[in-house]
């Protein structure tokens, strides 16, 4: 198994930017005619992490997500850091070629 960090360019700052999981998602309930105070604490997935990216990096999210799909996955590891897994090293060299040839500078892997 290949790991790779997932950078973008910030649309504000125009530096290489990759988002991290501060702290999970806190999901509840408003009831209608009762007090609910059941919360469930869910992590993200990686794909939920890259499309909240939206507007805040130069590139669109989803055309991102799409040209990673048939390479490898968008994992979230150890619950913080956002990743590309990938099968093989055969697998890194295309993503890396496709998300080149896509996005330019833009968006780039960084091997771990």
């Amino acid at each position: 198994m290949i790991r790779a960090r997932l950078w973008f360019t910030c649309a504000a700052m125009f530096d290489p930017v990759t988002p991290i999981v501060v702290k999970p998602a806190v999901l509840g309930w408003k009831a209608q005619r009762r007090e609910v105070e059941l919360t469930i604490e869910r992590a993200f997935t990686g794909e939920e992490l890259v499309r909240r990216m939206k507007g805040w990096v130069t590139a669109d999210v989803k055309e991102v997500i799409k040209t990673i799909k048939p390479h490898g996955y968008l994992k979230v590891l150890d619950e913080q850091d956002l990743v590309v897994e990938m099968e093989s090293e055969e697998e890194l060299e295309k993503l890396t070629g496709a998300l080149e040839q896509e996005f330019g500078d833009q968006v780039f892997l960084e091997r771990l």
